[in-house]
């Protein structure tokens, strides 16, 4: 969803997304900056989330400042490195980029969260281990990208991170001018499906990295 160059070099801070509204609201952040509204202990028992709760998840995350804040900065490194020209440069330029950078964001957010969850009866949520060897979890965080929990509380394929992010990526063809072929879009996925493993990545070490930083787990 991002451009090439702009996803590789905040490929760590991007994704996103996302924490349970159960949680503290010092844990709503990762990196102070980054929403973090999606990410949940697993309920024992299980409970789904309803639709209206998938929706309220998506309109959290894209409206959150974290949100804003990094669609303008992703848009200055895209207008800095012109990946694309036609937006031109300049106030009016930039403007291009910042729009079209939080477009991506927002639209994904809603795909992936929202509304294929809705369809495909799976939970958006990111459920964080938090126990166990550091490789352990970090291949427990990427595999989130590919499983997921179901309504049921059953894991499934994650259908919803695939497709919803496929079909962001063909919406963005519509304010995008440039480089709309099947190759760019197919590396575009594939750079968002890693930025959305970064994401998880981060949501499961967050609260470790931040007792590193602060020496209190609870520090905001």
């Amino acid at each position: 969803m991002f451009r090439f160059g702009l996803a590789v070099n905040v490929f760590a801070f991007a994704g996103l997304l996302s924490a349970q509204g159960s949680q503290p609201e010092e844990h709503k952040r990762i990196l102070w900056i980054i929403p973090n509204y999606r990410t949940a202990p697993v309920p024992v028992p299980y409970r789904p989330l309803s639709t209206k709760q998938k929706f309220g998840l998506a309109f959290e995350d894209s409206f959150d400042r974290g949100t804003v804040a990094l669609g303008l900065a992703f848009g200055a490194y895209a207008q800095l490195n012109k990946t694309t020209p036609s937006f031109g440069q300049g106030f009016a330029g930039y403007a291009r980029y910042a729009s079209t950078a939080y477009a991506d964001l927002v639209v994904g957010d809603y795909m992936t969260e929202a509304v294929y969850p809705s369809l495909f009866h799976q939970d958006p949520r990111y459920f964080r281990r938090g126990t166990g060897r550091a490789w352990s979890r970090l291949g427990y965080a990427v595999g989130q990208i590919f499983w997921t929990h179901d309504d049921s509380g059953k894991m499934r394929f994650n259908y919803s991170e695939i497709a919803g992010n496929a079909t962001a990526e063909a919406i963005s063809n519509a304010y995008y001018p440039d480089n709309r072929n099947a190759q760019d879009a197919t590396v575009k996925l594939g750079l968002q499906l890693g930025v959305d493993a970064t994401g998880n990545v981060l949501k499961e070490f967050w609260p470790d990295i931040r007792m590193k930083l602060t020496g209190h787990p609870d520090a905001p």
